[in-house]
């Protein structure tokens, strides 16, 4: 796979990281306005996928610049 490819599949990567983001800050927010006082059990699970996306986007960034 040729580095231009992982560069494809980066950027893919941290526009999902990027709207995953848009959505903790979403569900966040309306904890806040609801005055719930806890933090939703979605937000943790979406924070975490976004961490393990980020991940892969530090490792075949590497890749990518180990390719071109």
């Amino acid at each position: 796979m040729s580095g231009e490819q992982f560069d494809d599949i980066v950027s893919q990567l941290e526009s999902i990281s990027e709207t995953l983001g848009e959505r903790t800050f979403d569900l966040l927010r309306e904890a806040v306005a609801s005055k719930s006082g806890h933090r939703p059990a979605e937000e943790k699970t979406i924070t975490q996928a976004r961490r393990a996306i980020d991940k892969a986007i530090h490792l075949l960034s590497g890749l990518a610049a180990t390719n071109d």
